[in-house]
């Protein structure tokens, strides 16, 4: 079983890992580019591990960001996270020791595994344990890999710190085609919309965040309250 495991959870995050190494090269091209050594991207991998905050730090560095904005900014950019952990909070139940790990790992394409369950005749917490550890060490690979080639070769990097956006629209493209309801999909870009013109560029973030939240959290008491009626 525990050879099963391995495999099974290998298997699954190959996808994650052609994303991760590139979108972590992308990065360690970015830290190179900015004057920070090869080393630089794969130890914020290591260490903050965030994905889309990872490519926000890098310009937040270089601009001399204080630590209240750095706070803020992140909050802001990872508290996706909140409702992934509300959400997972049953299939990680029991996991003892590595539960800090699992919470400390998860990132948007680990929670989209761990979502899916463990499979049949898998170990669960050895699977969940697994996929955290897998994704980590791809997007570690690709810093390594990007952080060294920027800095053995130096050329144009205008364009790389788009590679995490691009990235999301790529998983809400795919997550709007394979489920029947749109709502929540529909509800996310509208109201972002509403707030950009409102808003601005600049304002529009915090604006969309708590109106998104408040009209998912309003589709689904509304919904709740239609299936108990029923």
């Amino acid at each position: 079983m525990a050879k099963n495991t391995v495999k099974t959870a290998f298997l699954a995050t190959i996808p994650v890992m052609t994303g991760y190494l590139v979108m972590g090269m992308a990065l360690g091209l970015l830290m190179a580019d900015k004057g920070y050594g090869w080393w630089g991207s794969a130890l914020m991998g290591l260490t903050i591990y965030a994905g889309s905050m990872e490519f926000v730090a890098v310009n937040l560095l270089s601009g001399g960001a204080t630590l209240i904005s750095t706070a803020i900014m992140t909050l802001l950019v990872q508290a996706r996270h909140l409702f992934y952990g509300v959400s997972l909070l049953e299939k990680y139940r029991g996991m003892g020791h590595i539960k800090p790990y699992l919470i400390f790992g998860l990132t948007d394409e680990t929670y989209a595994l761990a979502c899916s369950g463990a499979p049949e005749g898998c170990n669960k917490r050895k699977y969940y344990f697994l996929i955290t550890l897998f994704d980590q060490l791809y997007w570690i690979a690709g810093g390594t890999i990007g952080g060294l080639l920027g800095a053995a070769v130096r050329f144009d990097t205008r364009g790389l710190d788009f590679a995490m956006t691009a990235l999301f629209v790529v998983i809400f493209t795919e997550q709007a085609l394979s489920t029947r309801d749109h709502a929540p999909a529909i509800i996310g870009v509208s109201a972002a919309r509403v707030c950009l013109l409102i808003f601005g560029t600049d304002n529009f973030l915090i604006p969309s965040m708590l109106l998104i939240t408040a009209l998912l959290l309003g589709l689904g008491a509304l919904r709740k309250r239609k299936g108990a009626a029923q």
